[in-house]
C-alpha cells in the first residue's frame, strides 16, 4: 500500500470553518514578512502572492492594494497594473516550471466561487498535461507535488527579476 502524505491539509481542514478577522488580502501585505506570507512581489497598486491553498503547484493571486470587491470598480492605474503582472506572472511560471498551459481568471462573488469575496483578486494556475489523475475523482484528493515554500524559492527570482527591470 502507497500513502499520500500532505501534512499542510489538516492547517486548511482545521481553518475552513474559522472566520478571519478583517481581510487576509490586507492583512498579508501589511506585514514585512514576504516569504513567510507567500508574496512573491509587490508593485505600486498590486502584489502577487502564492495561494496558501492551492489547486495546482505555482497556483498564484493577483490582487489589488486597494480593499474593492467588483473589479469594475478598479482604477485604470490599477486595472492596468494587475493585468501586467497577470502577464509578467504567466513568464515567470513558464520560465520556472514551464507548464503547459494556464487556467486564468476571476471569481466575482460568492455563488461564483470566490472563497474572499470582499477584496477582489486573479487567479493564475499553470496546468500540465495529465495533472488531472484518478486522485480528485475517486479520492476527492488533489496532489499538489511540490511544498509551497520550494515553490517560493523557485518563483521568487523571477519576479527579482520584475522589479530589476524597471
Amino acid at each position: 500500500m502507497e500513502w499520500l502524505w500532505a501534512p499542510w491539509r489538516m492547517a486548511y481542514m482545521k481553518n475552513i470553518d474559522r472566520k478571519e478577522t478583517g481581510c487576509v488580502f490586507c492583512s498579508k501585505p501589511a506585514a514585512a514578512a514576504d516569504r513567510e506570507n507567500l508574496i512573491l512581489y509587490r508593485g505600486n497598486r498590486c502584489f502577487v502572492v502564492m495561494n496558501l491553498y492551492p489547486y495546482n503547484n505555482g497556483h498564484l493571486l493577483i490582487i489589488p492594494n486597494a480593499h474593492i470587491a467588483d473589479i469594475c470598480n478598479l482604477d485604470k492605474e490599477t486595472s492596468d497594473e494587475a493585468w501586467g503582472l497577470v502577464c509578467a506572472s504567466k513568464k515567470v511560471l513558464t520560465g520556472a516550471f514551464h507548464p503547459d498551459g494556464f487556467n486564468i481568471g476571476i471569481n466575482q462573488g460568492r455563488s461564483a466561487g470566490a472563497g474572499i469575496d470582499q477584496h477582489m483578486h486573479v487567479h493564475i494556475v499553470p496546468r500540465w498535461s495529465g495533472d488531472t489523475n484518478f486522485m480528485p475523482v475517486t479520492g476527492e484528493v488533489k496532489v499538489i507535488s511540490q511544498a509551497l515554500h520550494e515553490t517560493y524559492d523557485g518563483l521568487y527570482p523571477g519576479f527579482q527579476s520584475i522589479i530589476n527591470s524597471r
